[in-house]
């Protein structure tokens, strides 16, 4: 399993700026406060019951459907979810931080329900010795992210193979991630053999290593979101489908930075297999370019399925090549 002032700022779309705008509210916002002993930050709001840990909040959702709702705290916390349909939700936006801990030496948050759905939290810190920790380490189900931000960490978001669940990405940011310290990289966003993933209105940014959306999901729609790698260190690709995948990716804006592993492409397409097709693949209306005062060659989409994709209506800065084969 595995807010920065924008470059050519007037050429990012609005939705994209959305993103950055959580995490500047969050700064914005007074710093939450550490949970104190004794305290109950953890409401199930079915039943008006507070909890002390939120492993307790969960286990009385059970295989149930609830909502646990997040006082505007900095939490030493994690939660197991093996059953049910949970909401994760906080408070207020931005101000419910789940900090440094995390479960089976996995993540904040390990799920392995019938779904679950994130609202409004930041994940920060997390870090575990094989070099994956992870704000959500999703193992099985459905799963909904909306105006989250995770930083700061090995990885953002790392989940197992589901080939009939779904992941739905929106309005969130990822924030100074991804590692190729451990026996493998750990990517940004990196996602497992799922039926589909929609990353919509969302930023990705100072990537710290590894790709920033890696997804070997059958179909992918990724949506006007920012992929801006301007203060990256050594990363890689900014979305790599190692599977081959069917799909959209479109009205996004791309800016590849100067300290790059692998600057060879933006879009990497079937480069491990080809076990999806990636026939029917669109990537359209998107504006991609090198950092100011950066002059090198790569390419926009790298191709290695041999699959007829549709590479139109894109805006490509100097340096940048609209196709290869490889």
């Amino acid at each position: 399993m595995r807010p920065i002032r924008l470059a050519n700022a007037a050429k990012v779309p609005a939705t994209a700026v959305l993103a950055s705008a959580l995490a500047l509210a969050a700064l914005a916002l007074p710093q939450a406060r550490s949970a104190e002993a004794g305290e109950a930050p953890y409401t199930v709001v079915e039943s008006g019951r507070s909890f002390t840990r939120l492993q307790d909040a969960i286990d009385a959702i059970g295989d149930g459907q609830g909502t646990i709702r997040f006082a505007p705290l900095r939490y030493s916390d994690c939660g197991v979810q093996a059953r049910g349909e949970v909401t994760y939700q906080a408070e207020i936006p931005g101000q419910a931080i789940l900090d440094g801990v995390t479960c089976e030496g996995k993540a904040a948050l390990v799920l392995r329900g019938r779904a679950a759905h994130i609202e409004g939290m930041v994940f920060a810190n997390m870090h575990v010795p094989e070099k994956n920790g992870a704000g959500i380490r999703l193992e099985q189900g459905n799963l909904t992210v909306s105006q989250s931000w995770f930083r700061d960490s090995e990885q953002g978001i790392l989940s197992g193979d589901d080939p009939a669940g779904s992941i739905a990405i929106d309005k969130s940011t990822f924030t100074r991630l991804g590692s190729c310290e451990g026996p493998g990289c750990a990517h940004s966003l990196y996602i497992g053999n799922y039926g589909s993933l929609t990353v919509t209105r969302s930023r990705f940014e100072a990537g710290t290593g590894g790709h920033y959306l890696k997804a070997r999901a059958s179909r992918i729609a990724v949506l006007n979101d920012s992929f801006d790698d301007t203060s990256g260190r050594a990363t890689n690709y900014m979305i790599d489908l190692p599977d081959g995948a069917s799909g959209e990716i479109s009205g996004n804006w791309f800016v590849q930075g100067r300290d790059k592993e692998n600057y060879s492409a933006f879009i990497a397409v079937a480069a491990e297999h080809r076990i999806h097709s990636s026939a029917g693949l669109s990537v359209t209306g998107n504006n991609a370019r090198f950092a100011p005062g950066l002059d090198r060659r790569s390419a926009f989409v790298a191709d290695w399925s041999g699959a007829p994709i549709r590479i139109e209506g894109n805006t490509l800065g100097a340096g940048l090549v609209r196709f290869e084969k490889r």
